[in-house]
């Protein structure tokens, strides 16, 4: 099981995946040249949104087409730090549709 991380440091926002920083995929989709943002709906929490979704699912299609739900319903409402499991992301996906 995966677990996902971010906390705000001086250097700004920073999200891992066990322990490594989580690549932002600008590769899908460029919404933040700026870095990773949360507790808001915006570019950075979109870009968040999509990372997160293309790393858990394995699926990039799949990321592109739920990030913006995703955003809204779970990135839009972390704690400044948050911690999610692979299984927390599985759970929102499935209530959330």
């Amino acid at each position: 099981m995966k677990i996902y991380e971010g906390a705000r440091s001086l250097d700004g926002a920073v999200v891992t995946v066990d322990g490594k920083k989580l690549p932002p995929r600008h590769d899908l989709r460029l919404f933040s040249k700026a870095g990773f943002e949360w507790t808001y709906e915006g570019a950075g929490p979109a870009q968040l949104a999509l990372a997160l979704l293309a790393d858990h699912l394995g699926d990039d299609a799949a990321a592109l087409s739920r990030y913006e739900r995703f955003m809204r319903e779970v990135v839009a409402h972390l704690d400044n730090a948050w911690r999610l499991t692979s299984a927390d992301i599985d759970a929102a996906l499935r209530s959330h549709g």
